[in-house]
């Protein structure tokens, strides 16, 4: 766990949270509701329980799911504290009461499975970012350790929360944020020079532009261009050490990103002075999702 209290980033969210978590309980609930018939409209109160360890993370989603249903949640703001660490035993079956979740009661369940899946989710990202940082900064290093654009279609906005709220940096957060030019790019301009140009011109000086590199001539041909970082990309450690001293020597303002298959095992050895950003998918692919549930208080 940190040593700093963590910082609260819920009013970073953009204006059209509300659609999207309107889509997705429209995703959940298409037609008819014979569960929330049943149930009724009783006004009722439910228990948000935290049963694996891990980095709570994903409040601000989970309360604009009952606000958009009506609902009140009342968090224990001792215990729900973003980006803090819960450690639970589960040999004990023991559970952690983070808020309750109160009104009618067949709006509670509409919420209940888009709530948690979210919370599950955004909590599972924060945990793998929380540890991948963490591990980064024991080894000494000062560097940048990013997700990537590799996110669920749709749920971007939740993944990207949970890297910030556990200590990792988000990568840009879309296609319209910072100029990413690839081998792609590359070869259907003609070269790395030409596309840097090109970038240039409409991007003006309000946004970096990134280039892809496979050697350390591309590196300083981007760099030549204009390139305001280089990654070097699938390279192996002694190579990305060696080509990035080398690149710095000449251009020590552009940033160098390591990337390519770099995973929370192997990162220290492409952790390196020289070295200012480490890429890693793994943290928003295959991330495990920490547990939840919500209780009706009965």
């Amino acid at each position: 766990s940190t040593n700093n209290p963590p910082h609260d980033f819920s009013s970073l969210l953009p204006q059209n949270l509300d659609q999207v978590i309107q889509g997705w309980l429209v995703d959940d609930i298409p037609s008819f509701d014979v569960g929330g018939l049943v149930v009724g409209k009783e006004v009722k109160t439910a228990k948000l329980l935290m049963k694996s360890s891990g980095v709570f993370a994903g409040k601000p989603f989970f309360e604009r799911v009952f606000d958009l249903l009506d609902c009140q949640v009342e968090w224990d703001d001792e215990i729900a504290v973003e980006g803090a660490y819960k450690e639970i035993a589960s040999t004990e079956n023991e559970k952690i009461c983070l808020a309750t979740v109160s009104g009618p009661v067949y709006r509670i369940l509409r919420g209940e499975r888009t709530a948690l899946n979210i919370l599950s989710r955004c909590s599972g990202v924060a945990t793998l970012s929380h540890e991948t940082s963490s591990h980064a900064k024991r080894l000494g290093w000062e560097g940048y350790v990013a997700g990537t654009r590799k996110t669920t279609p749709g749920f971007r906005v939740v993944e990207k929360y949970g890297l910030l709220v556990g200590g990792a940096a988000t990568h840009r957060l879309d296609l319209s944020q910072m100029v990413m030019l690839k081998d792609n790019h590359v070869w259907s301009c003609g070269s790395i020079e030409n596309a840097v140009k090109l970038a240039r011109k409409a991007a003006g000086f309000s946004q970096k532009i990134e280039v892809e590199c496979q050697s350390l001539d591309e590196a300083l041909e981007a760099a030549g261009a204009g390139a305001d970082i280089v990654m070097l990309d699938n390279f192996t450690p002694d190579q990305l050490r060696k080509d990035a001293e080398i690149f710095k020597t000449k251009y020590p303002n552009v940033l160098v990103e390591a990337s390519g298959g770099i995973t929370k095992e192997s990162m220290a050895e492409f952790l390196g002075r020289h070295i200012d950003i480490v890429s890693t998918s793994s943290m928003i692919q295959g991330y495990p999702c920490v547990d939840f549930s919500l209780k009706i208080v009965h």
